[in-house]
């Protein structure tokens, strides 16, 4: 999430941040190494949260001080561009990734927990509805926001509620009832009038139903073995770059029918394996990766008439 307004950081901020924060604060911290395109440059700030309420106390301070803020999590599907990220990056990885079990059939995920880590919690308890994010990469609080899936589910056939910090600082929950899902996306529901951008999801709770643990194990291994033949391995990557056309071919089957597997601008490349993975060969750059897209955007224009919108969140400068 980013806040309006855009200033330097102070020296008086940087020492209050560098005291409460020691050495999970980092200045001029380089993107490469927090998103798995292995591109961007660098962050102004970049501070690692230990809980919530040093997530909140941070937020708080920020806005405070008119700071923009950036939530990050396992840095998947993300492109940050060359000249980096104004403002705070926070990453949730370290201190917000608790998994709980609650009764029979619910569980709950801190914002910062991974997917794989929430998949493979509730296949040992035998609790079958999350085998669809089985390969999907990042974290609890980006697959919410993003509505993530595939095929087979995504994350509005589970979701039972979130917990936020809303933009007057204050935790609060949002049933699902109060929410609307949508392809790739997640919002508040009409009637609030307000942004879900403009608050921090801090945990989702997840409503399940039962299921052998060795039928969900043998179930996993088969999705992640089909998975594994089907996308590309080796190369940093942000996983599907592009959303898939409603009522249409997949965006991979569009792009692959426009020629574009094998497009390749300096190391950013086109997938031979799977058309909608863009990949780093190696030494690509955000700009090199944001040339491509346009390229294949416009390979798929001029042969279908549709324009193929980004998956993959681009932000900084």
């Amino acid at each position: 999430m980013f806040l309006a307004g855009v200033m330097a950081i102070q020296s008086e901020l940087k020492k209050q941040l560098k005291n409460r924060f020691s050495d999970r604060v980092r200045f001029d911290e380089p993107m490469t190494a927090h998103t798995t395109f292995r591109v961007g440059g660098a962050a102004d700030a970049f501070i690692t949260v230990s809980d919530e309420s040093e997530l909140t106390y941070l937020i708080t301070c920020l806005k405070e001080n008119n700071l923009p803020f950036f939530i990050i999590g396992g840095g998947t599907n993300l492109l940050v561009k060359d000249q980096g990220i104004r403002g705070v990056v926070i990453c949730l990885t370290k201190g917000l990734a608790k998994i709980s079990q609650h009764g029979a059939i619910t569980l709950s995920a801190l914002a910062g927990a991974s997917l794989s880590a929430l998949c493979r919690f509730a296949i040992k308890r035998g609790l079958s509805g999350l085998n669809f994010a089985l390969g999907i990469p990042g974290t609890v609080g980006g697959a919410i926001r993003m509505n993530a899936g595939a095929g087979n589910g995504d994350m509005s056939d589970v979701l039972e509620s979130i917990r936020i910090i809303g933009p007057d600082g204050n935790i609060e929950t949002v049933d699902k009832t109060g929410l609307t899902f949508s392809y790739r996306d997640l919002s508040f529901a009409d009637e609030n009038c307000r942004e879900l951008s403009s608050s921090v999801i801090l945990e989702g709770r997840f409503s399940l139903s039962h299921q052998r643990p060795e039928f969900l194990k043998a179930e996993a291994d088969a999705l992640l073995n089909a998975r594994k033949k089907s996308q590309p391995t080796g190369f940093a990557s942000a996983g599907c770059f592009f959303k898939n056309p409603e009522n249409r071919e997949s965006a991979g089957k569009l792009i692959d029918l426009a020629g574009g597997k094998g497009f390749r601008v300096g190391d950013a490349a086109v997938s031979e394996k799977h058309a909608n993975f863009i990949v780093n060969r190696g030494r690509a750059t955000a700009e090199d990766i944001l040339r491509l897209m346009n390229i294949v955007q416009e390979a798929v224009f001029k042969k279908f008439n549709i324009m193929l919108e980004p998956e993959v969140k681009i932000v900084g400068d």
